[in-house]
């Protein structure tokens, strides 16, 4: 058998990802799998409802004394230690690719990693679908349009986070690619975090429905525009209505990268991928790029290596710069709003359905 150990405090995409690459793993090596702690799926901070819009087979439940018997197999892994935060000076910056050592693991072992490189799956891409079947009563087309963009933007923990939020202009020069498929294109925002996405994107229809029709919006949608969160990767992979998608180049540090990736397994055929002036490039593109960056990169030189007290001391100034730029953007965010320079979206509700919108100023 192989497996891993579902622990808590990991999001829902984290955890489908495990699974996944634990299921086709032990498929294409022909044995069983199964998970320790299985009754965690879908257990994640918004939500402790379990896996209730979803069919999923957890395979074979792995007990903790069990546990003892199976050989612990961890990913590889890459780190950058830089000035942006806390956490990548002193966790450093996750940045790594598939680990070509991974579909070597022999039976009885427990995988523990990221787990989420296109690699890992895609030989089961089509089985894949079936694996993360949405049940009837929870399925949804009322947001599957070709005149509409689903925006799916990430708040919480990410909002005090310079190095991950995802800056208004992102999801701007987004909308202003998206119309150049439609002009006419409508945007619609989806996510957990209500009050943080109307403080980015004001002007546009806002809603958390609860975490299995935010799934379904976003897997049947036609158009999305995502943000870097790993819970919009499993209805994307399992979409049959998507036509195009847009994603932040080099996904989990859009904000900062001088060219790396964090992470690499982030790189992903079926997605489009947005530079911070607007620029789209292919998953292809992205890859050659990155290739040129890793022999070239005094930085990347220097992956997993934690800097001296000098470079410490660098950074330190660094990371100040960093969130006091961030925290000044998020001010001058708010005068925007609150002077009506944003329009602010508003709409009325008759028995709960939408009667009318229209943009209104503050």
């Amino acid at each position: 058998m192989i497996g891993t150990e579902l622990i808590k405090g990991y999001g829902l995409g984290n955890q489908l990802f495990f699974y996944l690459t634990v299921r086709c793993l032990a498929k294409e090596k022909g044995v069983e799998y199964g998970f320790v702690n299985p009754g965690q799926i879908g257990n994640v901070f918004h939500s402790n409802k379990g896996m209730y819009f979803m069919d999923i087979d957890m395979g074979k439940e792995i007990s903790r004394e069990e546990m003892k018997n199976y050989t612990i197999y961890h990913e590889q892994e890459d780190r950058l230690y830089m000035g942006n935060s806390v956490h990548d000076m002193t966790n450093g910056c996750y940045i790594s690719g598939a680990d070509s050592h991974l579909p070597e693991v022999s039976d009885n072992t427990l995988i523990y990693g990221n787990m989420q490189a296109q690699e890992y799956f895609e030989k089961y891409r089509d089985e894949i679908r079936n694996w993360l079947h949405v049940r009837e009563e929870a399925e949804s087309y009322e947001y599957t349009a070709d005149d509409l963009c689903i925006i799916n933007l990430r708040g919480g923990e990410y909002t005090s986070c310079p190095e991950l939020y995802l800056d208004r202009r992102y999801f701007l020069n987004a909308i202003k690619n998206m119309k150049k498929i439609n002009p006419a294109m409508r945007f619609m925002v989806v996510t957990e975090d209500e009050e943080a996405a109307k403080k980015v994107l004001p002007e546009y229809e806002c809603h958390h429905f609860d975490m299995g029709k935010d799934y379904v919006t976003i897997k049947n949608a036609r158009y999305l525009i995502l943000s870097n969160s790993s819970f919009s990767l499993m209805p994307v992979l399992s979409s049959t209505e998507l036509k195009y998608a847009i994603a932040p180049k080099y996904w989990a540090r859009h904000n900062i990268s001088d060219g790396f990736w964090s992470s690499e397994q982030n790189i992903y055929s079926f997605l489009t991928y947005q530079d911070k002036k607007g620029k789209l490039y292919s998953a292809d593109e992205c890859k050659a790029e990155l290739e040129k960056y890793k022999k070239t990169s005094r930085l990347y030189a220097g992956k997993n290596v934690r800097p001296g007290k000098f470079r410490t001391f660098c950074q330190n100034i660094r990371r100040r710069f960093i969130y006091g730029w961030f925290f000044l953007k998020k001010m001058w965010r708010s005068f925007e709003r609150r002077t009506g320079i944003i329009k602010t979206y508003s709409y009325c509700s008759d028995r709960n359905a939408h009667c009318a919108a229209h943009f209104v100023r503050k």
